[in-house]
């Protein structure tokens, strides 16, 4: 909103003779006259400058507007307070929901990674769940690299035991480990639960 005081180009506290000699420059700058085939937009400026110079020039109309000029001053910078107090309230909302959004897709990533299920898997469920690919890929990678990182921990605080994935001591014809047979239905059926819930 363009002041009066602005229309003049003279500041709050311009003296009465300050704003006679702004109101003359003024009028010289948007008189008709000497805005030729701009008329239109020098009228209405030199009509503003008229307005303005009317109500400034006057001490009692002046001390009216300053006081309503003040108020009005005031109640926008409220407004624009109370504004951006909300939107950075919205903006607060929206960053807790992408991250409680974040951290349930991360909890499901390694409740399929700590179930022994690969990197495809694990994606998918993700996906399922309205993920975005490049996002999927992330926290997958993620999950398994930190469930990879904990059975390390677990396998060197326990030398003396024999880690249960160690790969090449299985002789052939030696019967397969129970625990190590996963069949389709295994693993296909938590990931179907998975997806219907």
């Amino acid at each position: 909103m363009t002041t009066l005081y602005e229309t003049l180009s003279v500041s709050e506290n311009a003296t009465a003779e300050e704003i006679k000699q702004a109101y003359r420059k003024a009028v010289m700058r948007w008189h008709p006259d000497r805005n030729v085939g701009q008329e239109h937009v020098a009228r209405a400026a030199f009509l503003d400058v008229r307005h303005a110079y009317a109500i400034l020039s006057d001490p009692a109309q002046r001390q009216v507007y300053d006081s309503v000029f003040a108020e009005e001053m005031k109640r926008q910078e409220e407004q624009r307070r109370r504004e951006e107090q909300e939107q950075a309230e919205r903006e607060a909302a929206v960053r807790a929901a992408e991250e409680a959004e974040y951290a349930s897709r991360v909890a499901l990533a390694m409740r399929f990674a700590t179930q022994g299920y690969n990197r495809d898997v694990v994606r998918g469920v993700l996906l399922a769940h309205d993920c975005s690919d490049d996002l999927a890929c992330r926290i997958a990678d993620s999950a398994l690299a930190l469930h990879s990182s904990r059975q390390s921990e677990v396998a060197s605080a326990q030398p003396g035991e024999i880690a249960p994935e160690t790969h090449g001591t299985q002789q052939e014809g030696d019967p397969v480990p129970t625990d190590r047979v996963r069949s389709f239905s295994d693993i296909w059926m938590p990931f179907w639960n998975v997806l219907r819930s």
